[in-house]
């Protein structure tokens, strides 16, 4: 075959988890590229363009653990004894400790064990093994070690040891029935309130709505990640600059106490800005920049009011408590403010965001980044209290929030994070049934390697934020915490390939924050999905998720009854049509129209047509649908289908609700199609709003359907 990887770049891509084949969606065996593997490694800090390259990195692997007198980062599970390999100069003593998370100490035992010894950079180091004890308390500690004789590097005598849970306990109401819920695009939820976005303060409306008149448990929302603070602001809340804050166009102005200070000056401006948010409301596209605009000045307006009391110390404590990552991300906003965006073409001096530049920059705009932390920790007070809310409400779980898969290539944390994130390849999908082409979603993924080097800090961090104050999370393409296809800059996603990473540690640490923020996890496990990765969730106690149109024995519509216990089940996802819009083919023609088709159309609509009767029959086979019934009644009978499994979680898209038939998103397109711009509509296609949800006459019938009655 062309281009195939020799033996020894497979050996070596191999080490690195770097895939050489794999088989795509259609059973086909396909071998990566030399070309692709070569992109790939370089991305991870590997070079590999020659054979003599080739040898030095594979040499160089080899020599790499020990260099190291620890490895950078330990993961175990409690109640499993965990080895530990550490290396030190040949014939030196050594001794191994670990300080825990609540101040205490704790020897490891020094197993009996020889290996010969490895003379590495001209030195002759020895390994011994030490052993993790089973009962060590769950939590972030340290492994220190001490050694005798000088090591190779001695900032490797400390290693992070993280104690993880077996699995993650379920919370008590979906340990014990099944929950039933709401999924809403929050952007897309119109109030009088609003600001032609929708806030916090309709998400905390719609919670308790959906709890009093419907006795949901929870509404599932998208990710709330911050977008860029100046625009053109990307629509895509699957695409933030950062994963770790909230984006601020979420705010509820109104809600800020600080407001009730405004003088009579500034209660006229907010009036007026007010008044003008509002407005669009009217328009029929999200408008974010203009929104933004408004609220951004509006949010000035209040901040300089100032803080006393009270609440000034809460806000100092939660800067103290955020630390670094909160000024440094306040820090690149204050300076996108100033220099606009992309990042890349500021100043030399503020691209660094370790350099002089950039603390000179915050050290002169001090106000400017105290504006973004400020609106940071009003947000995690909003949030704070929908969740009150809706418990209030009585909601068992509350908000479920959605952690996206990554961030913007350009973005606060392709900024803030260094090589954390790998430069020169962007993170997407293999061509599937539903993307024959594939998808690029334009972004950086993180380095294994370099999160295991910084003690997957940034990885917790990131999830800690997500689950503060909320009753779970939804992990977008679970997938990419096992593997993530990597796609070399310039490629089309066809000539990608797969990049492992180490799911023991990620998986281990997502159970660990969720069971201590008392969460469930629901992985999005849809796609091509790596062998074993369905039964590694239901081991670690995480949820997947079920679309019932994906939901197939070969061409036989699936029985509920097979559907999995762990899971969140549902008729149709956000990349999809709504249930009414998918039933008249709109996936079909909007793929049509923007030319992604990969095999005619007449084709295309005879499979589609073919398979939705099926679900149909088998519908009606139940007694669940009567022949002929319209595009109503078939929405409530795919509810009707979802009650009839075993799946612990049930939900309802709130487009279903309303009955609106158009995609929020149309997956591998830009600006063919107004992407994550359209607020939510009837079957007409003209914007409703939390009254006309509340008012809805398919709400009922659509829960009473996911609760069998």
């Amino acid at each position: 075959m062309p281009d195939s990887p020799t033996p020894r770049l497979a050996e070596l891509a191999l080490a690195h988890g770097v895939a050489t084949e794999y088989w795509d969606w259609l059973g086909r065996h396909v071998t990566v590229s030399a070309a692709s593997i070569r992109s790939v490694l370089a991305a991870l800090g590997v070079a590999a363009d020659d054979d003599a390259q080739v040898e030095a990195a594979i040499a160089e692997h080899a020599d790499a653990p020990w260099r190291r007198t620890l490895q950078a980062t330990v993961v175990a599970r409690a109640g499993r004894r965990r080895e530990v390999l550490v290396h030190v100069p040949a014939g030196s003593g050594v001794r191994l400790h670990a300080e825990l998370e609540d101040g205490g100490r704790r020897p490891l035992t020094q197993l009996d064990r020889w290996v010969p010894d490895r003379v590495v950079d001209g030195t002759a180091l020895g390994e011994a093994a030490f052993e993790v004890p089973d009962d060590l308390p769950l939590g972030w500690h340290r492994l220190v070690a001490e050694v005798d004789a000088a090591p190779l590097d001695p900032s490797t005598l400390t290693s992070t040891l993280v104690v993880c849970p077996e699995r993650l306990e379920l919370p008590e109401p979906v340990a014990s029935r099944r929950v039933v819920g709401l999924m809403a695009q929050l952007y897309q939820v119109r109030s009088p309130g609003s600001w032609g976005v929708g806030d916090l303060r309709d998400l905390a409306d719609l919670a308790t709505w959906a709890a009093a008149a419907h006795d949901a448990d929870f509404v599932l929302v998208n990710p709330l990640h911050a977008a860029e603070p100046v625009p053109p602001i990307e629509a895509s809340p699957y695409l933030p600059t950062t994963r770790r804050f909230v984006n601020p166009l979420y705010l509820r102005v109104e809600d800020v106490p600080e407001v009730a200070a405004l003088d009579a000056t500034g209660r006229r401006r907010l009036a007026d800005l007010a008044a003008r948010g509002r407005a669009l409301d009217a328009g029929d596209r999200i408008e974010r920049d203009a929104a933004w605009a408004l609220k951004r000045e509006a949010l000035r307006l209040v901040h300089d009011v100032g803080l006393t009391g009270a609440r000034a110390q809460a806000f100092a404590a939660y800067c103290e408590r955020e630390g670094e990552g909160l000024a440094r991300f306040a820090t690149w906003c204050a300076i996108a403010d100033l220099h606009g965006l992309p990042f890349t073409a500021w100043p030399g001096d503020l691209q660094d965001p370790d350099g002089p530049g950039v603390e000179a920059f915050a050290a002169e705009h001090a106000d400017d980044v105290d504006l973004h932390r400020w609106m940071q920790w009003l947000l995690e007070d909003q949030l704070a209290g929908v969740q009150r809310e809706a418990t209030a409400a009585g909601m068992s779980l509350g908000i479920v929030h959605d952690l996206a898969v990554g961030v913007h290539p350009v973005g606060a944390d392709a900024w803030g994070l260094g090589d954390a994130l790998a430069r020169g390849v962007t993170v997407g999908a293999p061509p599937d049934q539903f993307n024959q082409l594939g998808q690029n979603w334009s972004q950086p993924p993180w380095r294994p390697d370099r999160l295991a080097e910084l003690g997957y800090a940034p990885f917790r961090d990131m999830v800690r934020t997500v689950l503060r104050d909320s009753g779970g999370i939804r992990v977008d393409h679970i997938l990419g915490l096992f593997r993530l296809w990597w796609i070399p800059t310039g490629g089309t996603p066809a000539d990608g390939t797969y990049v492992y990473y180490d799911e023991e540690a990620l998986l281990g640490i997502l159970v660990l924050e969720a069971q201590r923020a008392g969460a469930v996890v629901i992985g999005e496990d849809l796609g091509v999905v790596a062998p074993n990765v369905r039964e590694v969730l239901t081991e670690r106690g995480l949820l997947g998720t079920s679309i019932l149109w994906f939901e197939w024995d070969g061409d036989t519509v699936r029985p509920p009854e097979s559907y999995r216990d762990l899971c969140l089940s549902s008729v149709t996802v956000h990349d999809l049509p709504p249930t009414a819009g998918y039933l008249t083919l709109e996936h079909v023609a909007v793929r049509e129209r923007l030319g992604l088709l990969t095999r005619p159309v007449e084709e295309e609509r005879a499979v589609e047509e073919s398979a939705i009767g099926r679900v149909r029959a088998a519908l009606e086979s139940r007694g669940l649908l009567a022949p002929g019934a319209d595009v109503d009644d078939t929405v409530v009978a795919l509810h009707r289908w979802l009650a009839q499994t075993p799946s612990r979680m049930l939900a309802v898209s709130l487009p279903d609700v309303v009955g609106d038939r158009r995609a929020i998103n149309q997956p591998g397109t830009h600006e063919e199609y107004p992407n994550w711009r359209l607020p939510l509509a009837g079957p007409d296609g003209r914007p409703v709003d939390l009254d006309d949800i509340r008012e809805s006459p398919l709400a009922e019938p659509l829960f009473d359907a996911l609760r069998g009655l």
